[in-house]
């Protein structure tokens, strides 16, 4: 039997490639999103390793909690005297202090050099030839006062070379240095879209407002001293805000941020190569279906010589391990390609990421065959069950069908029972109380999947229906090809349905995105129309990064300036949790309104040293009322208690604000090296050029800084949001695209089928022409009705995510929706070319003596 089944796949050569490419497709994002984050892993551990290389013991200051990245908040410095008392102690051969911070590289434009939502960074270099230092020289040689170095990547991008003045602007005004050499960071070939700039240690200091102080301190052992005992003895001189590690604890803690956010991101897109095998098992089911049932008499016949039903069935699974491990291998190799590509994607959108080479690891190997081939086997289960159900007479009977299952007439009940689960498990993952962040994500998942599942299996009920009413027009125009294509389809409901049912998941998540993308995009536009009653904002080049406190003072001074309202951002401790805190000034009222739940616009200028202010969600759920006393800890410990003095209701597309707002002042006396988050500006007589031209002009000193009208904001602020929805639309396109070769494959399937009838046809008159238009017009019926299944069911399931989410909107994307059924006629048109052109060059005479 095995010998027949291998010879069958042979015999079935484009059959059997049609029905792999879902599994090529699947497997291929799956190996291509572990050998892109097993390399991004691997450039990071590169580079922190890197860093950290020479270090036996890393010496900072200690933070209450841990601070995020670019939140606003820092650890607290160091004292420059201790590098002293670290270079005193007998186990210790060498100390450095450096310290770091972003620092903008300033181009010809006279603007910030940002790619995408890369940073800017900048660090000391206190003797180039020492073994902390992880950077290599490139050209030129390591800077003394007033120089800089710069990444060879920059220069080149930018056409600055050694010897060059340019730009840098770290916590001040922009200071212009001279390029002293070009430098490059360990190992990596690239550390992304990231700048760096290296300053000897008086500058940087100077360059970063850190003149006295020091972030870090890099410590050597002696020789036969270990990492762990030279920290033991700095612990005991150290005063009790350091934080001691090793280097090697020192590196895992860098990487801590890192590690995360590749976890995420490989789940993330491990879930779109599940989706993709999830509608390639029902492509494959589906082709193994009608290929079993034309093979009825192939089977009887088998039946009829000797064969068991156990053979059977042996058989039809070889087939399928056959061609899940081809399709699996295929896949694979694929995937190194997709890996490529998927870096170029994430570069073309501004997030470009570290890389050291392409990591093909042993375990990416063993992850996509067993993957691709279980899916294609549990996927063939069921037609390799019903072809042992083949009668053995079936060999003699012409025209002969397989018989239905005795579990068939349990498939609608089924199919409402499982939908209705899915359904369930979805909405107690939404609204379901106590549930962390992984059981909503497993309910909603699995729930979604049951309803993928039960919608596909009844979809066979709605089929007639959908077709004569998605089939009118090709039937009204398109004359008696149409007539037929329309009851081509409505002919086998359950097949239409199956080949639908694979674009129906497809389009179902491509339209929840796009309903959520838009439900997001309008809530946020409609809160920055409420909350904006200013005339400008001053972000970030790149939109979301900290700005220096002294831009906003440069844009008071415009002429035209009325007021200028600034909003910092940091992290604190709130009621043992660490949250988001944000601080304004005293005028923020003049161009920040709020919908105030119990206070007024007052309540920004009365803040003073001890005021806050807080949104009703917050004061609900912790029984907080005006006048309640509130304790927030700062990164250095410090305890600072406030009192409520206003509770606002924020708009569903949220505020600037974080969960406890106070006044600037007690920000700046508490978080070291404060900086804005936005600043809003309101100006004599509104938008105008005259009033753009003054505040370019008043902030010309920080091109990191940038001035936009209110549109201009909203606009920037969902920039990125776009690019996330292309991303996904792009990862969303493989399952549609799996789909495509569904449709592909059972069209195929159905021409071979029908050669009689098709030969019928043309024997009666019907022109190859005409024969074409049936088939096509067969496919893009057959494409709407997954299109109509999907869009809705789309629809429905982003309708239950927004009722649960405060802060976004339900708002449908009609003309997105639109161009959705668009493609799905286009998908239907692309899919029918090559089943359309086979079926008109079938030969009349041959196809009416075909059996």
């Amino acid at each position: 039997m095995t010998r027949v089944a291998l010879r069958g796949l042979w015999g079935r050569k484009l059959r059997t490639v049609l029905t792999a490419v879902a599994i090529v497709l699947g497997v291929a994002l799956v190996a291509g999103t572990l050998v892109l984050t097993d390399s991004i892993d691997k450039a990071f551990d590169t580079i922190f390793t890197d860093s950290r290389q020479g270090s036996s013991v890393v010496i900072s200051g200690k933070s209450a909690f841990d601070v995020t990245d670019d939140s606003g908040a820092t650890v607290p410095p160091l004292k420059e005297s201790l590098l002293q008392t670290v270079r005193s102690q007998p186990d210790v051969a060498e100390a450095e202090g450096s310290v770091s911070g972003d620092a903008q590289i300033i181009g010809d434009n006279g603007k910030a050099i940002v790619y995408g939502g890369a940073p800017n960074l900048g660090f000391s270099i206190a003797n180039g030839d020492s073994r902390f230092n992880p950077l290599s020289l490139v050209e030129g040689s390591w800077p003394s006062g007033n120089e800089v170095v710069i990444d060879g990547s920059t220069a080149d991008k930018e056409g600055f070379k050694v010897g060059d003045t340019v730009g840098v602007q770290g916590r001040g005004q922009v200071e212009d240095l001279r390029i002293s050499g070009l430098v490059k960071f360990g190992s990596v070939s690239t550390i992304g879209g990231a700048t760096l700039a290296g300053f000897d240690l008086p500058t940087a200091q100077r360059i970063f407002g850190m003149e006295g102080k020091l972030d870090e301190i890099a410590v050597a052992a002696k020789p036969g001293i270990s990492d762990t005992q030279v920290a033991t003895a700095l612990r005991t001189v150290l005063p009790e805000n350091t934080q001691v590690r090793t280097g090697a604890e020192q590196a895992k803690d860098d990487a801590k941020d890192t590690d995360e956010f590749i976890s995420f991101l490989r789940t993330f897109l491990l879930s779109f190569g599940g989706i993709a095998l999830f509608v390639g098992a029902f492509v494959i089911a589906n082709s193994l279906s009608i290929t079993i049932a034309q093979r009825t008499r192939e089977l009887a016949t088998l039946r009829t010589v000797g064969a068991s039903r156990r053979q059977l069935l042996r058989s039809i699974l070889i087939e399928s391990v056959v061609v899940g491990v081809l399709a699996s291998i295929v896949g694979l190799f694929l995937g190194l390609g997709l890996a490529k590509g998927l870096f170029w994607l994430f570069d073309a959108i501004g997030f470009t990421l570290p890389n050291s080479g392409l990591t093909f690891e042993t375990r990416t190997i063993v992850v996509a065959l067993v993957v691709g081939i279980l899916v294609t086997v549990g996927a063939s289960l069921r037609p390799a069950i019903r072809a042992t159900r083949v009668p053995p007479i079936a060999a003699v009977r012409e025209g002969a069908t397989l018989p239905e299952s005795r579990f068939a007439r349990f498939r609608t009940p089924a199919a409402l029972i499982l939908a209705a689960i899915g359904f369930g498990l979805v909405i107690y993952g939404l609204f379901g109380s106590g549930l962390g962040t992984a059981a909503i994500l497993l309910f909603m998942g699995a729930g979604a999947l049951l309803v993928f599942i039960g919608v596909a299996l009844f979809a066979s009920k709605l089929v007639p229906g959908l077709a004569t009413l998605l089939g009118w027009p090709t039937a009204r125009v398109g004359g008696a090809p149409g007539q037929l294509a329309r009851g081509n389809a409505k002919r086998n409901p359950q097949r239409t349905a199956s080949t639908a049912a694979a674009l129906m998941i497809g389009l179902a998540l491509v339209t929840l995105v796009a309903v959520l993308g838009q439900g997001i995009r309008s809530s946020f536009t409609g809160a920055v129309d409420k909350i904006f009653v200013s005339d400008y904002a001053i972000t970030a080049q790149n939109n979301f990064s900290p700005i220096p406190t002294d831009a906003a003072d440069a844009a008071a001074n415009a002429p035209g300036a009325e007021a200028v309202a600034s909003v910092r951002a940091g992290q604190a401790l709130v009621l043992g949790k660490v949250e988001s805190v944000t601080a304004v000034t005293p005028n923020a009222g003049e161009a920040i309104a709020l919908d105030w739940a119990d206070g007024s616009q007052a309540v920004f200028g009365q803040l003073g040293e001890n005021g806050a202010f807080i949104d009703n969600g917050f004061a609900d759920d912790n029984n907080l009322t005006i006048g309640s006393p509130i304790k927030i800890t700062v990164p250095s410990g410090t305890v600072v208690p406030l009192v409520i003095k206003g509770i606002f209701d924020p708009p569903a597309g949220g505020s600037p604000f974080g969960i406890v707002t106070f006044s600037s002042a007690t920000f700046d006396k508490n978080y070291d090296q404060p900086e804005n988050l936005f600043s809003f500006v309101k100006m004599r007589g509104g938008v105008t050029d005259a009033n753009t031209q003054a505040l370019d002009n008043a902030i010309k000193d920080f091109p990191n800084a940038k001035a936009q009208t209110r549109d201009q904001f909203k606009d920037n602020q969902v920039s990125f949001l776009n690019n996330i929805l292309n991303v996904l639309y792009i990862l969303l396109a493989l399952s549609v695209i799996v789909s495509l070769f569904g449709i592909i494959n059972t069209l195929a399937l159905t021409v071979f089928e029908r050669t009689r009838e098709i030969g019928t046809l043309r024997a009666v008159g019907m022109t190859r022409r005409q024969v074409r238009r049936m088939i096509r017009y067969e496919s893009v019926i057959t494409a709407l009705i997954g299109a109509a299944l999907g869009i809705t069911l789309g629809i429905v399931l982003a309708g239950l995510l927004t009722a649960r989410v405060d802060f976004i909107n339900f708002d449908v994307p009609v003309g997105q929706i639109v161009v959705f059924a668009i493609a799905a006629v286009i998908v239907g048109i692309v899919a029918a070319i090559l089943p359309a052109r086979r079926a008109a060059k079938l030969n009349v005479l041959r196809a009416l003596q075909y059996e």
